[in-house]
């Protein structure tokens, strides 16, 4: 008797909404040279105690979560994937200010200026 064993695809860790993978491109697009792609990470900082970073990488970490997408590829630090599971990155514009917004299940309080995040 034969078992077979079926993988359902393993969830993406984070979660990107169609404008994310738009400016994702757009930076990919104006990349300094010898930028692979970008990387997402938490660095402690703030009043909360961690933040979100996105710069340009030149080098792979094999630690870090890979997640193509249309118009380059997103790192994400292995150190900070933990903080990251199941969030929702996305790009907001208005007539004030831009930036990635993220939608973090795992924060549990977020600093008064929206600038850093706790779990």
């Amino acid at each position: 008797m034969t078992t077979t064993t079926t993988r359902r695809p393993r969830p993406a860790a984070l979660n990107l909404t169609p404008s994310a993978e738009a400016r994702i491109a757009e930076l990919m697009g104006k990349a300094p040279d010898g930028a692979i792609g970008v990387k997402l990470s938490t660095p402690r900082r703030g009043c909360s105690g961690l933040a979100y970073s996105v710069d340009y990488v030149t080098q792979a970490d094999p630690m870090d979560e890979r997640i193509e997408t249309p118009g380059g590829v997103l790192f994400v630090d292995g150190g900070s994937i933990l903080y990251l599971i199941g969030s929702t990155m996305n790009w907001a514009e208005d007539d004030f200010t831009a930036g990635f917004v993220f939608e973090n299940p795992n924060a549990k309080g977020s600093c008064g200026c929206g600038e850093s995040f706790m779990v």
